[in-house]
C-alpha cells in the first residue's frame, strides 16, 4: 500500500528511464516469469499450461523493430494468460545461424588478410564459439528492455549439447525410417556463401534481363541449317548435352536422331524428343543442361544423358566433373557474368547470335546475401517431405491448427500439397555436422547418434561427412527440443507440450513454421501448437520494409530511452490490425510513437489525480456495497467496466480449442490485439477519466458514507483498468497499481503482473436501463458543452440552461446538480419561455436542451453572421446542384470526381439544414 509521502513523491511526469529497469529487476528477482512443471495440470497440478516458444533470433543479432513487434505480441499474450491463472511459459532462445555467423567470421578473417582455410576447421570452429560466447545473446538482454517476460532460466541455444543431441536423434530417426537419403541432384547453390540452399532459401524475384537467341548448326545439313534456342543464361550453354523438342511437334520430327554442333565448345550433341518441351513457346526447341538446371536434370535422367559441370563452386567458369575441355582456356576462372558477356561477343562474331531482346524473368537469390543463386549438380542429403507433410496438412484442414489471418491458410496448404524434398546439407564449418561416417576400406556408410571412431564392420578408419545441417533442421525441433526431447520422460515435455501459440512473420511460414508442424507429428505424434498467428511487417512511410542496411530502420532501444517501453509497446499493438503492416516514420520518432507516449502521459495523469483524491487509507470492497449505496454514475461505470472486460475478452478470444479442435465459430476469432488495446484505452480514458472521475470530485471531498462509496468504486474501476492494460503497458500500470489503496480484507498480490485477470462484476437487476439513463445525463452535458463551444462562450462562465422533457423530467431533475457541475451550468428542468435568442439541442429521447444566449453573445451580430454563412452556403449549393443535374458534366467527368461532388452536395445540404435551425432558434427565422 502506498503512503502519503509516496503520493507526494509521485512526480508530475512519468519517467520511464528511472522506473522500468528497477521494476523489471523486481519481477525477475521474484521469479514471476518462471514456470513450474509441477503446477501444470498435465503433471497433476491445478493450472492449465499456456506456452509460447520464441522464434529464436540469430545469436549475433541485435534488436530491430521487427523483433520489437514480434516479441511485444508474444509478451502481451503471455502476460494475459499469466494473469488469467495459467501456468504461463515463454521459452526464449537463440539460433546459431550457420550461414550468417560464418559470414561474420569470414569477414573478420578477411580483414586480417586470412581465410578460414588458413585456420583449418577445428580452429575456425573454436574461434567462432569464442566469438559467440563473447557477443552472442545480446538481443535477449535487449528484449528485457521492452519488458519481455520470458522464462530466462530456460534460455535455449540451437548449438547447445541438449539441442545438438535432439538434432542428431532427429536425423538418425528419419534415416532409419527411410526419410533421409543422399542424392545426386541439381540444387540451389550460393557462390557467395559457398553452400547449397533449400528451395525456400533460394528466393524468387522478378528481374529485367535479356533473352539471347542462339543458332545451333545441324550437323550434316547441306544448307547450313540450324536450330535456334532462346536462353537467359548463355554462359551455361557450355554444359549443353542435347537440344529437345516435343515428340508431337511435326516441325522437328525429321531431325530426331540427328545432332547439332554446340557453338564455342564445338561438341556434337543430339536432338531428342521429350514431353517436357512446350512446342508453343518460342521456337519449340530448348537446350538441355542437366548439371545446371533442375528441369533439364530430370530430362537428362530420363534420357541417360551426360551431366558435365562447367562452373566452380565460387561461380567462375571451370571444367568440372565430366566436362573435359568444354570451357575454353580463355574462360576458365572467369566470373559467370563476365563469361556471359564474352560468350555473347563470341557468338556475335561467329554469326550464331541471331537476336537479343529484353525479358522479364524470375531469378532466385540467396535469402542471406542476395547473391544470384546458381543451379548446380551436387551430392547432398535430403529429407523426403511428402510423408511428413500429410499430417501437417490434415491438422490445418480439420481445425486442429488454425492460421491467422485466414488468407495464409490457403498459402500453407498449397505449399504442402506441392512440397519438394528438403536439401539439408550445407557446405559450412559452423553448425551441426552431419552424423554420418564413411569407411573407405569397406565402403560402409554409418549413421550414428554418437561419434564413431572406427568401422563396426571391418575396423577400418572412418571419416565424418564434411557438411553441416541446415540451420532450420535444428530450429524445426525448437518446440520439442527446448522442453527436453528426445527424453520423452522429461517433466517439462509432459507439462508443456503441445505448446499453444506460434507468433511470427509470414516470411518464415515455409522455412520454419510448417516444418515445426511436421516435426511435431514426426517425433511426438502431436501438433506443436494450435494457433499460428502471422503478424504484419514493420514498414516506413513509403511502404518499404524497415532494414538497417537500407537506412530506414528504427532501433527499439532508442525509442525506449526517449519515450519508454510502454510507449513502444502500445504504439505497435494499437497500430497492428490483423495481419496488417505496421507503418512507422524512421525520420520522425516523435510522430511515430506519439500514440503510445501520449496515452502513457494521460494514464499517468489520471493515476496521479485519482491517487491524490482517493488517498492512502484502505477502501471498501465493491462487493460490500449495497445496491442503494450506489449512485447512477457508480452503476454506469461498473456497467461500462463489465462491457470493457467483455470487449477485451472477445478481442483476445479463446486461449485454446476445446477437445483439441477449433470450433468453426472460434477458428478465426480472437487475437485482435489492436481491438483489445482500444477497448482498454477507451474505458480508462473515455469512461473513467472523462466522465466518472469528474462525477466523484464533489463526493470524495465531502466525507461521509457516499465519499467512501465513491472511493471504493473509483479505486475498483481504475484497478481493473490497469489490469486490462497491463499486458500491453506493463511498467506504468505496475507503478500506479502498486500505489492503489486496497480493501483491508483483500489478499493483495505482490505484483500487478500476477494479479487476477478482471472478471465482470455481477450485473444489477436493471444495469442496462441504468446505463441508458446515465447516458442521457451524459448527452445533456455534452449538448451544453457543444453549445458553449459553438458560440465561443468562455469555459469558466456558468450558463443558464433549461432541459425540457416529456419523459425524462424526474431523471434530469434528480441529476440537475451533477449536470450543472460537469457542464458548468445552472440547470432548470421544465418548460422554456417562448421567444427566440436561445440555442437548442435535441437529445436521443426527444428531450431538449435550451441555452438562452441573451447576455452571453451579441445576438444581432451572431444572427447576421449565421444568415450570411447560410446565404453563401445556399448559393454554393445551388451552383453545385445545377452542375450535378448537367448531363454533359456527368458524362465527361471521371466517376471519382462525380462521386466526390455528390458527397459534397449531401454534406452541404446537411450543413445548410443545421444553419437554418440555428437561425430559427436564435433569430426567430
Amino acid at each position: 500500500m502506498s503512503t502519503t509521502q509516496e503520493l507526494r513523491d509521485l512526480p508530475a511526469q512519468y519517467d520511464p528511464v528511472q522506473t522500468e529497469r528497477a521494476i523489471y529487476e523486481r519481477w525477475v528477482e521474484a521469479g514471476i516469469f518462471s514456470a513450474d512443471e509441477k503446477r501444470s495440470r498435465r503433471n497433476g497440478g491445478d493450472r492449465d499450461p499456456f506456452v509460447i516458444v520464441m522464434p529464436p533470433p540469430n545469436v549475433t543479432a541485435v534488436l530491430h523493430m521487427g523483433h520489437g513487434l514480434n516479441n511485444t505480441v508474444q509478451d502481451v499474450l503471455v502476460r494475459w494468460r499469466r494473469m488469467v491463472g495459467d501456468e504461463a511459459l515463454w521459452v526464449p532462445g537463440t539460433d546459431h545461424a550457420g550461414i550468417a555467423t560464418q559470414n561474420i567470421m569470414e569477414k573478420q578473417l578477411a580483414a586480417e588478410g586470412k581465410t578460414k582455410a588458413d585456420l583449418g576447421r577445428a580452429a575456425f570452429v573454436e574461434r567462432t564459439i569464442a566469438f559467440v560466447e563473447e557477443t552472442g545473446g545480446e538481443i535477449l538482454r535487449q528484449l528485457r528492455a521492452i519488458g519481455a517476460s520470458a522464462d530466462w532460466n530456460r534460455t535455449a541455444y540451437t548449438l547447445s549439447p541438449q539441442l545438438s543431441r535432439a538434432v542428431r536423434e532427429a536425423f538418425v530417426q528419419l534415416y532409419e525410417r527411410g526419410l533421409i537419403y543422399r542424392g545426386h541432384r541439381v540444387i540451389h547453390w550460393c557462390p557467395r556463401c559457398m553452400t547449397s540452399l533449400s528451395d525456400e532459401e533460394a528466393q524468387h524475384g522478378e528481374q529485367m534481363g535479356k533473352l539471347y537467341h542462339i543458332a545451333y548448326p545441324i550437323v550434316g545439313a547441306k544448307d547450313n541449317a540450324s536450330l535456334t534456342v532462346a536462353t537467359t543464361r548463355p554462359e551455361t550453354m557450355l554444359g549443353d548435352v542435347a537440344l529437345a523438342v516435343h515428340p508431337d511437334d511435326e516441325r522437328y520430327k525429321k531431325l530426331l536422331g540427328k545432332s547439332v554442333m554446340l557453338p564455342i565448345a564445338n561438341v556434337e550433341i543430339p536432338i531428342i524428343a521429350d514431353e517436357y518441351v512446350d512446342p508453343t513457346f518460342g521456337t519449340g526447341v530448348v537446350k538441355i543442361t542437366p548439371a545446371h538446371d533442375p528441369n533439364d536434370f530430370e530430362v537428362g535422367m530420363r534420357h541417360k544423358l551426360p551431366m558435365p559441370v562447367i562452373m566452380a563452386p565460387d561461380g567462375t567458369m571451370d571444367n568440372g566433373a565430366d566436362a573435359d575441355s568444354r570451357v575454353p582456356p580463355q574462360l576458365v576462372g572467369v566470373d559467370r557474368f563476365d563469361a556471359r558477356e564474352r560468350i555473347v561477343k563470341s557468338l556475335e562474331k561467329s554469326g550464331r547470335l541471331t537476336k537479343v531482346e529484353p525479358h522479364q524473368h524470375a531469378i532466385r537469390h540467396c535469402y542471406r546475401c542476395e547473391t544470384v543463386v546458381e543451379p548446380r549438380l551436387s551430392d547432398q542429403w535430403f529429407v523426403k517431405m511428402e510423408p511428413l507433410a500429410k499430417p501437417a496438412l490434415h491438422a490445418v484442414r480439420q481445425g486442429t491448427i488454425r492460421i491467422l489471418p485466414e488468407r495464409w491458410e490457403a498459402v500453407y496448404i498449397n505449399w504442402l500439397e506441392n512440397i519438394r524434398d528438403w536439401n539439408i546439407s550445407r557446405q559450412l564449418w559452423w553448425g551441426h555436422r552431419i552424423p554420418v561416417w564413411y569407411c573407405d576400406k569397406c565402403d560402409k556408410t554409418i549413421v550414428s547418434r554418437t561419434d564413431v571412431a572406427a568401422c563396426d564392420k571391418c575396423g577400418g578408419a572412418v571419416r565424418q561427412d564434411e557438411d553441416v545441417l541446415d540451420t532450420w533442421f535444428s530450429s524445426w525441433l525448437f518446440p520439442i527440443s527446448t522442453l527436453g526431447w528426445p527424453d520423452k520422460s522429461s517433466a517439462a515435455l509432459a507439462a508443456f507440450y503441445p505448446t499453444d501459440d506460434l507468433i511470427t512473420a509470414p516470411e518464415i511460414l515455409f522455412f520454419w513454421v510448417s516444418r515445426m508442424v511436421m516435426a511435431g507429428y514426426a517425433f511426438m505424434d502431436a501438433p506443436p501448437f494450435h494457433t499460428i498467428y502471422l503478424h504484419g511487417t514493420v514498414r516506413d512511410m513509403d511502404h518499404i520494409k524497415m532494414s538497417k542496411s537500407l537506412g530506414n530502420g528504427i532501433d527499439p532501444l532508442d525509442v525506449v530511452t526517449k519515450y519508454g517501453a510502454d510507449a513502444l509497446r502500445y504504439t505497435v499493438i494499437a497500430g497492428m490490425g490483423m495481419g496488417a503492416d505496421l507503418m512507422l516514420d524512421h525520420r520522425d520518432l516523435e510522430r511515430s510513437f506519439a500514440p503510445g507516449r501520449n496515452f502513457a502521459t494521460k494514464l499517468w495523469n489520471i493515476g496521479r489525480f485519482l491517487l491524490a483524491n482517493v488517498g492512502t487509507a484502505p477502501v471498501k470492497s465493491v462487493d460490500e456495497l449495497r445496491d442503494d449505496d450506489l449512485t447512477l454514475a457508480d452503476r454506469w461505470v461498473l456497467g461500462r467496466l463489465n462491457a470493457a472486460i467483455l470487449e477485451c475478452d472477445v478481442a483476445l478470444g479463446s486461449a485454446r480449442p476445446e477437445k483439441g479442435k477449433w470450433r468453426p465459430e472460434e477458428r478465426y476469432a480472437g487475437m485482435r490485439l489492436s481491438e483489445f488495446s482500444e477497448a482498454a484505452r477507451r474505458f480508462v480514458w473515455d469512461d473513467v477519466a472523462d466522465w466518472y472521475l469528474e462525477t466523484t470530485k464533489g463526493r470524495i471531498g465531502a466525507g461521509g458514507d457516499d465519499s467512501e462509496v465513491a472511493r471504493a468504486v473509483l479505486t475498483h474501476v481504475f484497478d481493473y483498468a490497469l489490469r486490462l492494460l497491463h499486458p500491453i503497458m506493463p511498467f506504468i500500470t505496475e507503478t500506479l497499481w502498486q500505489r492503489l489503496p486496497f480493501p483491508v480484507a483483500t489478499e493483495r498480490c505482490e505484483f500487478l503482473a500476477i494479479a487476477p485477470w478482471p472478471i465482470p462484476h455481477p450485473r444489477s437487476s436493471d444495469e442496462t436501463g441504468e446505463m441508458a439513463r446515465f447516458d442521457l445525463v451524459r448527452e445533456a452535458v455534452s449538448a451544453v458543452r457543444r453549445i458553449r463551444s459553438d458560440y465561443a462562450i468562455a469555459p469558466g462562465k456558468v450558463i443558464d440552461t433549461i432541459i425540457q422533457s416529456r419523459t425524462g423530467t424526474p431523471l434530469f431533475a434528480k441529476h440537475a446538480a451533477l449536470i450543472g457541475q460537469l457542464a458548468r451550468a445552472s440547470i432548470n428542468v421544465g418548460d422554456a419561455p417562448a421567444g427566440a435568442g436561445a440555442a437548442h439541442a435535441v437529445l436521443s429521447d426527444g428531450s431538449e436542451v435550451i441555452v438562452p444566449l441573451g447576455g452571453l453573445v451579441d445576438l444581432s451580430k451572431e444572427c447576421g453572421k449565421l444568415r450570411g454563412e447560410l446565404g453563401q452556403l445556399q448559393t454554393q449549393l445551388q451552383t453545385l446542384s445545377k452542375r450535378l443535374q448537367n448531363d454533359g458534366f456527368i458524362s465527361r467527368a471521371p466517376a471519382t470526381v462525380v462521386e466526390s461532388e455528390r458527397k459534397k452536395e449531401q454534406e452541404w445540404i446537411k450543413r445548410s439544414e443545421q444553419l437554418a435551425e440555428k437561425v430559427k432558434a436564435l433569430c426567430g427565422g
